[in-house]
């Protein structure tokens, strides 16, 4: 029996740029604006949804105001039970990314995931951490520490992997061998030296490892930060690195898109990538160099 799964993706811009508003009002705008786009995927039929990097607010990490850790909550916390009873509704498994609190001061860029039936099924943390010119996310989020976990959900085994880890192709091999069939890279990428990158590593990395990827990007810019326009052109691509489906680079919207999982067998049978690997040899990956 054929495995055909629709999986959507929904990019949006921040419908607040005021500094002068507070945290929670922004959070409260952002979640509303979703809102409908996340009822329209359930209308649609997708069965897995993922949002983009800390969805329910601005992408903060341009300047290093404290006052945004007051953004950050527990996961699962408030936003994912808000969410379970919809994914339930549309029989629709959500990845779901926010700033996580795990105890005071102790912060993590996180993605929930939740399974069809409403299930909380765990999260992923971010384990690569920018810390450069407009990306000072070291000072909101420590880096990850719960390796890279899959998720079974009712109709795919998932992995995450968050904006700037897919610069890092280690982890993305390991999201692989942990029995990833699609990979969600929600992220909050601006214009600027790496664009061109955006269409080139993740391809890379589904033909590599054989599976297929899902990546979000915001749209708009967001004040008062002002470091670039988000561009969007969040996509689907397949096992043979071929893109499926591909948003605007300046809309709100959703992308959706049919993966056929029989073609990640297909694709592994010609291009014997895990069989062939030699991690006898791989011992240089793990030195601190």
């Amino acid at each position: 029996m054929a495995r055909k799964v629709l999986s959507g993706l929904i990019q949006a811009s921040n419908p607040i740029n005021d500094e002068t508003r507070s945290v929670a009002e922004i959070q409260s705008a952002m979640l509303e604006k979703h809102m409908p786009m996340i009822h329209d995927a359930g209308k649609k039929g997708v069965q897995i949804l993922c949002l983009q990097e800390i969805f329910n607010g601005p992408y903060f990490c341009p300047g290093q105001d404290k006052r945004w850790y007051d953004a950050a909550e527990p996961v699962p916390g408030p936003t994912v039970e808000k969410l379970r009873p919809i994914a339930a509704q549309y029989k629709m498994a959500m990845v779901v990314p926010v700033y996580e609190r795990e105890m005071a001061g102790v912060y993590y860029n996180t993605a929930a995931v939740i399974d069809a039936d409403g299930t909380y099924l765990g999260k992923y943390r971010k384990n690569h951490i920018p810390q450069t010119s407009g990306f000072w996310e070291k000072y909101f989020f420590r880096p990850g520490n719960l390796g890279y976990p899959t998720f079974q959900t009712r109709y795919a085994r998932i992995g995450v992997y968050i904006c700037y880890d897919r610069h890092f192709p280690e982890g993305a091999r390991a999201l692989g061998l942990n029995g990833a069939e699609i990979v969600y890279n929600p992220s909050a990428t601006v214009a600027g030296l790496s664009q061109y990158l955006w269409k080139l590593e993740q391809p890379a990395h589904a033909v590599a490892n054989g599976y297929f990827v899902g990546a979000i990007n915001r749209v708009g810019t967001e004040a008062p930060w002002n470091i670039g326009k988000f561009y969007g052109n969040s996509y689907f691509v397949d096992p043979r690195g071929q893109i499926l489906a591909c948003a605007s680079e300046d809309k709100d919207e959703l992308v959706v898109s049919e993966l056929d999982l029989d073609m990640i067998e297909e694709v592994r049978r010609t291009w014997q990538f895990f069989r062939d690997r030699r991690p006898d040899s791989y011992e240089i990956l793990t030195e601190d160099r």
